[in-house]
């Protein structure tokens, strides 16, 4: 198989350029070509795009293990965005069936959104017939546009939409600085109607369920359930070893835990860490942490603590128990305090 790369560079820094592929998956290159005339993106006045390259498939260089039958999945850096992480920070999936395959989120660049992309190529020519994003968060969504390019629908959250519009370039300055040149070619992908409360997806004798669940982790979350193997993507509805990052509800987040073991999994695959956990216990040490975020910020109100000080006090001794810890909790409390000195 063959597939279309090319030159984008910064016109304000004409030295600066990246290579980036555009998703054609033909059996020759004038085939390719054609194919890369139809998707080819606007990539906006900001990039100059160089000419069309044929080139054999390349590799992908994640490594994406078989979880289940037909279960992919790819463990992302449990690390903030670095410009040598090109944004593989989230956990990644894909599932195939007979007919398609479904992939579960895209990293958090369209550098990462073309290695998953040419990791499904290295498993199945079949057809990538849908993205499903678990929520809105930018390492989860910026390498969309890659697979939306190869034929995807996008499926997500009935929020995610608003969400992603409203944060567009709030997330894209924020990862362009911390990514630097890596991102380049990277951009929010548009989103349509969404999931109301549930959806079916159907791969051709593979069913995966969708659920669309209240304002927890964030204000879009969306868990996967394939049918056949009885695993359950949990998005960031569930951290492991990852710091957990609350951007919704801790109240909200504690009732979605309770209600996400129906039907009973067989295995999940959270956000971070993992990839894979046994259910109920993967999700044990997050549900304590949301736990004493919220008792503990309780505690920081009901005692007319200001802000600041509950941020230096509330949910400390969870300190040593997750990485990234000083960079979210600070974040968390500030979230729950703002949720709960309202209650």
């Amino acid at each position: 198989m063959f597939e279309i790369v090319l030159s984008l560079c910064l016109v304000a820094s004409p030295e600066t350029c990246e290579t980036r592929l555009l998703p054609v998956g033909a059996a020759d290159c004038a085939q390719a070509l054609a194919r890369a005339e139809e998707i080819a993106p606007e990539w906006g006045d900001a990039l100059r795009s160089g000419p069309f390259d044929c080139v054999s498939q390349p590799d992908s260089g994640l490594v994406f293990d078989e979880i289940a039958p037909g279960v992919h999945v790819h463990r992302g850096q449990v690390n903030d965005v670095t410009p040598d992480n090109l944004g593989d920070v989230a956990n990644i999936g894909f599932i195939v069936g007979d007919e398609s395959v479904a992939v579960i989120d895209a990293g958090g660049s369209r550098a990462v959104g073309e290695a998953v992309y040419l990791a499904v190529r290295e498993v199945t020519d079949k057809p990538i017939s849908h993205l499903i994003l678990t929520h809105m968060h930018p390492d989860h969504v910026m390498g969309a546009a890659v697979l939306v390019e190869a034929g995807a629908q996008t499926l997500g959250h009935r929020k995610l939409g608003q969400a992603l519009a409203a944060r567009a370039e709030t997330y894209e300055t924020s990862f362009a600085r911390l990514m630097g040149a890596g991102f380049i070619g990277s951009r929010v992908p548009e989103v349509g109607e969404g999931i109301g409360e549930r959806a079916e997806v159907d791969l051709g004798g593979r069913v995966l369920d969708l659920v669309a669940w209240e304002t927890a982790h964030s204000e879009s979350d969306v868990t996967v359930f394939d049918r056949q193997t009885g695993t359950l993507f949990t998005g960031d509805l569930v951290f492991d070893e990852h710091s957990p990052a609350l951007d919704g509800s801790v109240l909200g987040w504690l009732r979605v835990l309770e209600a996400l073991g129906t039907p009973a999994p067989v295995r999940i695959v959270p956000g971070h860490g993992g990839p894979v956990l046994e259910w109920p216990e993967g999700a044990v040490d997050l549900r304590r942490y949301l736990e004493v975020l919220r008792d503990e910020t309780r505690a920081a109100v009901s005692q007319g603590l200001r802000l600041g000080a509950a941020i230096e006090t509330v949910g400390q001794g969870e300190a040593a128990r997750w990485a990234l810890f000083d960079l979210f909790h600070p974040r968390n409390v500030t979230a729950a305090f703002t949720e709960l000195e309202w209650e």
